[in-house]
């Protein structure tokens, strides 16, 4: 880190709460404590996000190896003490960007590697070359920024449908991190540090970003865990809403979604309609060219019926080869217009089945809201009347519920 140099006879100054090595060897030994518990949580992650939590434990270990090699600098030579701890401190801040690129799906590139570069070559060379105290810290402090504002970047790509808290929290980190290191580049600039020994006079500024950039690994390894873990119960909700073939939304999702539309249209005394499809003569499909190709055909279908949905409407499987559309503010003009718009598309869209594409036909039935329907389940009800009364008619075609 950048923050004491290599003193013959280093003396905290006597106005600090606290020994800059002390906080050095605090830092360092909660650094790797929690670096052990991510450790030990490793497996127990979903496996997309192992190797982000591996990037950050790694970052994790090299910080806390710079504050090592910082809390032992009097017994060291400079350019180990100051040159080696900077360029882990840096190494590790990259591992934290590289870590977040992966929790979100993208991977390494090149330019991550450029601040730690300017930084580390920065440092040394004011300290061999040309020793020059607040040029070391602005290149560190400069180089520091770049990286923590990448941390900031990264975590600000979060997906719209993923929403997380933790995620917040840790972004709000990482920024004040990066704003005291600004202030600290700032104020070295417009007030340079007399002497060559910063450890020595330590001001409020630089003290106050030792403090938080030491204490970032241990809060923010806390915060992504809890990201960690938000993903994973998100993949658990996802999982018990959807249906695990298709994707789209299963049964008992539809069913509650359903009793909150129904009680919403007769709230504010708007329309409110249902479809349900099925696959004409599935069991043939099955019993010619097997499940798996079954499979193939009941997504074909799901992919369809998102397509020709609104943005508004809820497509769901409702079993087998039957499919549920939930059509909000739809009255039966509306709602056979959607059923049709999806026969319409399914005709033009033959189903690719054993190198050929085959034809599909599907019947629908659809109900309206009613006064007598008491709850979801009786909108379903007259459906499902519908869709036989649809398939005793002859098949490929829509009925409505009267």
């Amino acid at each position: 880190m950048p923050y004491p140099d290599h003193p013959a006879h280093a003396m905290a100054d006597p106005q600090l709460p606290l020994d800059p090595r002390t906080i050095f060897l605090l830092a360092t030994l909660m650094i790797l404590l929690n670096g052990a518990v991510l450790g030990l949580m490793h497996r127990s992650l979903v496996a997309d996000v192992q190797p982000a939590a591996s990037a950050w434990r790694i970052g994790t270990l090299l910080v806390a190896m710079g504050c090592l090699l910082q809390a032992l600098q009097t017994w060291l030579p400079p350019m180990l003490a100051l040159g080696l701890s900077n360029g882990l401190l840096l190494a590790g801040l990259t591992g934290y960007v590289l870590s977040l690129r992966l929790f979100d799906g993208r991977g390494w590139h090149r330019w991550l590697l450029l601040p730690t570069l300017f930084g580390t070559l920065g440092v040394l060379w004011f300290i061999e070359v040309q020793p020059d105290l607040p040029a070391r810290i602005v290149t560190m402090s400069a180089a520091m920024c770049v990286i923590l504002l990448a941390c900031v970047r990264e975590l600000r790509r979060e997906r719209p449908a993923e929403a997380m808290t933790s995620r917040r929290v840790l972004t709000l980190i990482f920024a004040l991190v990066a704003l005291l290191t600004a202030a600290r580049l700032g104020i070295t600039v417009y007030a340079p540090p007399a002497g060559s020994n910063l450890l020595q006079r330590m001001g409020l500024v630089h003290m106050l970003a030792l403090l938080v950039t030491t204490a970032l690994p241990v809060i923010g390894t806390t915060a992504f865990v809890l990201m960690c873990l938000e993903r994973i119960r998100g993949q658990w909700q996802q999982a018990a809403s959807t249906d695990y073939l298709t994707s789209l939304a299963n049964r008992r999702t539809v069913a509650e979604a359903g009793e909150r539309a129904l009680h919403a249209a007769r709230r504010q005394q708007t329309p409110l309609a249902v479809a349900i499809i099925d696959v004409d003569h599935f069991k043939v499909v099955n019993d010619t060219w097997g499940h798996a190709i079954g499979d193939h055909v009941l997504r074909h279908l799901a992919r369809l019926l998102v397509d020709t949905a609104r943005r508004s409407d809820l497509p769901g499987r409702y079993g087998g080869e039957e499919f549920v559309l939930l059509l909000e503010g739809s009255d039966a003009g509306q709602a056979v217009a959607a059923g049709e718009r999806f026969r319409t598309a399914l005709a033009a869209s033959p189903c690719e089945i054993a190198d050929a594409p085959r034809p599909l036909t599907v019947s629908i039935g659809v109900a309206v809201l009613d006064p007598a329907d008491r709850s979801f389940d009786d909108l379903l009800r007259r459906a499902d009347a519908a869709l036989y009364a649809a398939k005793s008619a002859g098949r490929d075609r829509l009925h409505l519920a009267p």
